[in-house]
């Protein structure tokens, strides 16, 4: 029996992620500095540990609701009002997700199918066209330009727009540019989809890492609302990666779908993890900000290196990577990223892993300590002016 032949052609023909090589290549390299993995560097908050902790002493060690703790759930709620304006019932209208990444997944398999088609802005998050293909919907891509400072022009999804559309992927503030909407931008957008049959992902896990004004939810307008999902978790604000953690709201019908993926595929979030986010929402806001000042510090720092190397460096004004573009250098992405660790010891990871049009970028993460982004961007300096053609 040939084994691969078993497997389904999406899953067999779907590729690796363009970032693991890097990963590899990096495991066997001593001093080298690491600017490619998207996680916060600090640790988990004390309070919130100490919340896990102590639930685990506590013996609560059970599953909880499918949808999760209905403590949980309500102290979501009352964030999301708090901070985006928008209001969910916590019993019907949020579900607790192992992390915001299985979110995403069962949103679109709760969705997607053959015949559809899924609206994707790209460079974005590495998963959604590989969970958009493995539905069997068809994967259409948005190239986003530096020109338009990587956000999604009203006219492109027009015409990206087609009877087939059957959901809108909104990644916002973005991953791997850094880029936000503006209020007028998000505007334009909403008046394009507002009369259209189509759902709304509104992927805003890096909400808070906000560094120009405030944070607007796609779901706070009402004209969507009633057909968006917004999805946020607690990985990167809060510094909680391996707790996966996340959540989704929505208009009860489309959270009721995704639970029945959630019940059967997963049962529930880890306990734990929901111990401790409770705890994050109720008492770690000061921590967050804390972390969002030294990120906006590590930010401007990474800009200018990026810039003083003498390369076009676009500014992000949320997340916690910069996107700047190696053209000049003549190389590929590719090529670069695997030069500049080679010889360098520096880990950036390829534009193209993100999308196509990423091609003559490198993503660079400023989720990493002051002391060790100041030595990489002396060590980028050097080899941007090593290999300047």
């Amino acid at each position: 029996m040939n084994l691969q032949e078993m497997i389904k052609p999406t899953v067999r023909n779907m590729p690796p992620s363009g970032i693991r090589k890097y990963f590899d290549l990096l495991n066997e390299m001593k001093d080298a500095i690491s600017l490619g993995v998207g996680e916060p560097d600090f640790v988990t908050p004390w309070a919130i540990r100490e919340a896990g902790i102590y639930s685990l002493e506590k013996g609560h060690t059970h599953y909880s609701s499918n949808p999760g703790f209905i403590e949980l759930r309500r102290q979501i709620s009352r964030y999301v009002a708090k901070k985006y304006n928008v209001e969910y019932d916590p019993k019907t209208e949020i579900i607790v997700t192992v992390g915001a990444s299985e979110a995403i997944d069962i949103a679109l398999r709760a969705l997607g199918g053959p015949g559809d088609e899924v609206i994707i802005p790209e460079p974005s998050f590495v998963a959604y066209k590989g969970c958009t293909m493995f539905t069997g919907a068809t994967p259409v891509v948005i190239e986003l330009k530096e020109e338009d400072e990587f956000r999604l022009k009203p006219e492109q999804l027009e015409e990206a727009l087609t009877e087939r559309t059957k959901v809108v992927i909104l990644p916002y503030p973005n991953n791997p540019t850094g880029a936000v909407m503006r209020a007028d931008d998000q505007r334009k957008i909403v008046d394009v989809l507002k009369d259209r049959d189509v759902i709304i992902i509104s992927d805003e896990i890096y909400a808070e890492l906000t560094y120009s004004g405030k944070h607007v939810s796609f779901a706070s307008y009402p004209e969507i609302k009633d057909k968006t999902i917004l999805i946020n978790g607690f990985s990167k604000a809060f510094a909680m990666t391996g707790w996966r953690i996340g959540y989704a709201c929505g208009p009860h019908v489309l959270i009721e779908a995704m639970n029945k993926i959630h019940q059967y595929a997963i049962m529930c979030s880890p306990t734990m993890a929901q111990y401790a986010a409770s705890e994050a929402l109720n008492s770690c806001e000061d921590e967050v900000q804390a972390m969002v000042r030294e990120y906006n510090r590590r930010r401007r720092v990474m800009v200018k290196g990026f810039r003083d190397a003498g390369l076009s460096c676009f500014e992000p004004m949320g997340a916690f990577y910069v996107f700047p573009s190696i053209k000049s250098t003549g190389m590929t992405s590719d090529e670069f990223c695997e030069k500049l660790l080679m010889e360098e010891k520096v880990l950036t990871v390829p534009g193209t892993a993100f999308g196509a049009c990423g091609e003559g970028y490198i993503r660079a993460t400023y989720a990493n300590s002051y002391e060790n982004i100041a030595e990489a961007m002396r060590r980028i300096k050097r080899f941007v002016s090593r290999h300047r053609k």
